[in-house]
């Protein structure tokens, strides 16, 4: 099953100074946005199986979306995040099945690796309906300068029956992170927590 896309909306968001203090290099974060028809609007099945192939399929396009706008190697990624927003057609476990069967790895390919649980958040909602996307290391979830997340919100979306899947991936943790824990040179990246 391929996607029925509305709409895709990608962002980059950079921050170069905080507190006063000159970010250098700016932090970036990439946001890649699909809006979709939702198959299962309005029926019950008891199968998925359409919307896990269409998160298979939007996790690498969303993905390589988004390292192409921070206009970087696979490899320089440093963290991403996933979420996704049913129209009231719809019911929550079809985000769950776009999220979590398979679109994992084309996103971690997009990425370069991606030894750590990719960080997800799940939501019904309306047409302008906000999501926060949350993101953590690729590679090392202990990793606290990447503890963070990104809104994600298209103005005319989800209609009735669509989904809003968003995909974020960033170069850099948050600017001026302070509070300790493992440091990204110190990343094993074996078991995707160290």
């Amino acid at each position: 099953m391929s996607a029925q896309i509305r709409k895709l909306v990608v962002s980059v968001e950079e921050t170069h100074r905080e507190m006063g203090q000159t970010i250098l290099p700016a932090t970036r974060r990439a946001l890649a946005i699909a809006v979709i028809a939702n198959p299962y609007a309005g029926r019950f099945s008891d199968t998925l199986d359409e919307l896990v192939a269409i998160g298979e399929e939007l996790g690498g396009l969303l993905g390589e979306r988004c390292v192409r706008a921070l206009g970087i190697d696979p490899a320089a990624a440093e963290s991403y995040g996933k979420a996704a927003i049913v129209g009231e057609a719809g019911e929550l476990e079809h985000a769950a099945a776009i999220l979590h069967p398979k679109l994992g790895a084309p996103l971690r390919k997009a990425v370069d690796k991606g030894a750590a649980l990719v960080p997800s958040a799940k939501k019904m909602g309306g047409q302008g309906a906000a999501i926060d996307v949350p993101l953590g290391h690729k590679d090392a979830a202990f990793v606290r300068s990447h503890f963070d997340a990104i809104e994600a919100r298209v103005t005319d979306a989800p209609r009735a029956g669509e989904i809003v899947v968003a995909v974020a991936v960033t170069d850099s943790g948050r600017p001026l992170a302070r509070v300790g824990g493992l440091q990204k040179h110190e990343i094993k990246g074996g078991d995707g927590l160290r």
